[in-house]
């Protein structure tokens, strides 16, 4: 799969388009990509989701996407790097920080667009308008502070969209949303997320947080572990070249055996299958 690079840490690219030129694609950036006319099919992770007017979608390096445009669309894409956010050590303690660190290492796209509020929408679009304005100005010297405050903003309120308030409470741990957050942010990593582990993260009883996941979810901790696991697994079957042994290894497999056992029991085919098919 061809991954498109950003030499620069940020850039704007607005265009219109009636066809998508683009195959499947990843990044080695963020892009936050702006609906403003038009609408079609958003491709993201090998999930479909239809786009209109007024859609915003967040994007990290590991996501893979395309589009199926059925009306001649308008797009901005905001294309960043993670450390145009590297602020010096006395900026390390301000609350935005984590906030927008943790919606950039969080995969957003389980649900199509993030912003569903019209007045949301509509706040997004005007820093848009005033962030394209000042990119025309990219050689003053107050453009730089001018850009990183207005994308502050953007994700902030991005992240207030996808994560509701509970980024900003003290009562984080008691969301469900942060304990799935957790999950995605260490899929890699099956240590970290063992019952127990999980229960010593977020203060519960290892009985009790299964409990209550599945209270929150109606889904089991485990369960929700391994089927998001199958379907990121699903995706580097049919849009990398790793081989099942380097798959197995990236998702903390102890064999190839034992990921391609697990993966028949919850998909029905072997992995070998379903890449034939894909």
């Amino acid at each position: 799969m061809k991954r498109y690079i950003l030499h620069t840490p940020f850039n704007i690219y607005h265009f219109e388009a009636t066809t998508w030129m683009h195959a499947v694609h990843k990044h080695t950036y963020f892009e936050i990509i702006f609906i403003l006319k038009g609408h079609g099919i958003h491709n993201i992770n090998g999930n479909t989701f239809g786009y209109s007017e007024g859609d915003v979608f967040l994007l990290g390096p590991e996501d893979y996407h395309d589009f199926a445009i059925q009306e001649p669309t308008e797009f901005c894409f905001i294309r960043f790097h993670e450390s145009i956010h590297e602020h010096s050590a006395g900026d390390k303690d301000t609350p935005w920080q984590p906030i927008i660190k943790t919606l950039l290492t969080t995969s957003s796209q389980s649900r199509g667009t993030i912003v569903e509020d019209k007045q949301e929408k509509q706040k997004l679009h005007y820093l848009l308008t005033v962030l394209e304005e000042e990119y025309k100005r990219d050689q003053s010297p107050y453009f730089a502070i001018i850009r990183d405050s207005l994308l502050r903003s953007m994700l902030m309120i991005l992240a207030r969209n996808l994560f509701g308030h509970s980024l900003a409470s003290s009562q984080t741990t008691d969301s469900v949303e942060a304990i799935l957050m957790y999950i995605r942010q260490h899929i890699y990593q099956p240590g970290k997320l063992t019952i127990d582990h999980l229960a010593d993260v977020f203060h519960y009883a290892p009985a009790y947080i299964s409990l209550f996941f599945k209270k929150q979810t109606g889904e089991s901790l485990k369960q929700y572990i391994i089927k998001y696991k199958i379907k990121l697994i699903e995706a580097r079957l049919l849009y990398s070249p790793l081989n099942l042994a380097q798959i197995a290894d990236e998702f903390g497999y102890t064999d190839e055996s034992h990921l391609c056992k697990q993966f028949r029991k919850y998909t029905g085919s072997t992995p070998s299958d379903f890449r034939k098919r894909g």
